[in-house]
């Protein structure tokens, strides 16, 4: 195996740092799992995460090595032995995980991890004095490299950490690898010992999952092994809920179509420069906006079940989005959303059909957009986006070609509305609070919020164009409420 045409100069520099301080100490240091994975795979991570694993006192000696090399240090596992040093060299930031073996010797370490193909070793100091390395895989990882399968090294794998039930998938995701039947039976029949794991691991698993371009896929795998009801079980009266003669799929099988569609309208704007750098923009560390708009999407009709009702022998879902915003509270308190995120998913779910109001209106009137854009906000074109998702997913006899186009066309329109009012200088309001309180002597209260948000509508649509137009108009309020 040849790594020197893989590292960079700054890896090599820095892995050259950790064995001389190793041999100064008279330790045996080997590099383990999915570092040497990617070598042998030929991939590259931005920021890699280095595994590393000693025999003992891997707690002592990174401590030692992080003063060495001046870098972050934090303790993982004060009872297991495991710690992490994060050392920026540049504009890079390097994950160096140091761990006990996890048994009496290395091999016994190898066979306690999860997948084969993480559980590849080679000693540092062979690693990086020889162009040529021998790499210690005694469970045929490197076959499955070859063979691109992810297999569990053992059945207790998933008992010593059922996180592993989870990663089998986001690991086939990350690295478009095939999941081994074995591996997936096994993981479908400890599937509940995933509720005995912390939401906050479960989340970045996710995540995981969504980050790749065909998410669906794997989406619809943790579905069948009935895995994904562990991490939602509000999916599990969603399903064979009949949605009525504009849907051709019950609201669960809806859902999964609406992610199917989402990557679909990605690839198909993935030559707008606006909609491109919107999606990838951080949301949270390692999490960008698209990962949350396909999640939304997923989620976009959680609350039918609880808004299902038979009207005059119609099914109806009135305030379904409502319902579901609320859902949404209790979802991102589970999975230990951000206060951001779940700002953002609640803002998704609770719009979503809007754009779909607004394409069945007479005419798209000014008024009508800026109300969309100021409800919205930044998550309009999200909000569109799953929007041109549900509506593509919906196939029924109802469902007419007229209305899928102007559907589509007043989507499109809005998009090119809210990047044209993006770039454009927003005009400065023409009266403020203190000026409304001092003019008709009112004190701090809700109405002020009221008439500044009227005027400024009035402003935008250009039904008031000068402060004392505006003052008008804050009178007509005022009275009003009077």
């Amino acid at each position: 195996m040849q790594w020197c045409n893989f590292l960079s100069a700054q890896e090599r520099r820095l892995l050259s740092a950790v064995l001389k301080f190793s041999e100064a100490k008279a330790t045996r240091l080997y590099l383990v799992g999915g570092f040497l994975r990617d070598i042998a795979l030929g991939r590259k991570e931005a920021s890699p995460d280095i595994d590393f694993t000693l025999k003992k006192n891997s707690l002592g000696f990174a401590r030692q090595l992080a003063k060495a090399l001046k870098s972050g240090f934090v303790i993982l596992d004060k009872k297991n032995g495991c710690a992490r040093l994060l050392k920026k060299v540049r504009d890079r930031v390097y994950t160096l995980d140091f761990t006990d073996f996890r048994g009496r010797d290395l091999l016994e370490d190898l066979r306690k991890r999860d997948f084969s193909i993480n559980a590849l070793a080679a000693e540092l100091s062979s690693f990086l004095k020889s162009r040529q390395y021998q790499l210690i895989d005694p469970y045929q990882g490197q076959n499955d490299l070859k063979r691109r399968v992810v297999r569990i090294i053992t059945p207790a794998a998933y008992d010593d950490d059922p996180l592993r039930i989870l990663r089998a998938f986001s690991l086939s995701a990350a690295l478009n690898f095939k999941i081994d039947r074995s591996t997936l039976r096994l993981a479908e029949k400890k599937r509940r010992q995933l509720s005995l794991v912390s939401a906050e691991r479960i989340r970045e698993e996710l995540f995981k999952i969504l980050a790749n371009p065909a998410s669906f896929e794997f989406l619809v795998k943790l579905d069948r092994h009935r895995i994904l009801d562990i991490i939602f079980p509000e999916i599990k009266p969603m399903r064979r809920i009949d949605q009525g003669p504009y849907h051709h799929l019950d609201v669960w099988l809806h859902s999964l179509e609406a992610i199917r569609q989402l990557e679909k309208i990605f690839i198909n704007f993935s030559g707008n420069q606006d909609i491109k750098e919107y999606l990838n923009r951080e949301i949270s560390p390692g999490r960008s906006r698209r990962d949350l708009v396909k999640l939304g999407a997923l989620l976009h009709d959680f609350g039918k079940p609880a808004a299902l009702r038979i009207e005059e022998g119609k099914i109806k879902f009135h305030g379904h989005e409502h319902l579901g915003a609320e859902m949404l509270k209790e979802i991102a308190r589970r999975l230990r959303f951000s206060n951001c995120e779940s700002a953002i998913l609640r803002k998704l779910v609770l719009h979503h059909l809007r754009p779909g109001y607004l394409a069945d209106a007479p005419a798209l009137t000014p008024r009508a957009r800026f109300r969309f854009f100021r409800d919205t906000a930044e998550e309009a074109i999200g909000v569109l986006l799953i929007s041109l998702a549900d509506q593509r997913s919906t196939k029924g006899c109802l469902t007419t070609p007229e209305s899928r186009r102007r559907h589509e066309r007043v989507v499109r329109r809005l998009i090119k509305d809210y990047f044209q009012r993006r770039r454009e200088v927003k005009p400065a309001r023409l009266i403020n609070g203190h000026e409304i309180m001092r003019r008709f002597k009112l004190e701090p209260s809700p109405l002020i919020g009221k008439i500044l948000s009227e005027t400024e509508e009035a402003q935008a649509v250009n039904k008031v164009r000068t402060k004392q137009e505006a003052l008008s108009l804050a009178e007509m309020i005022i009275k009003k409420e009077a």
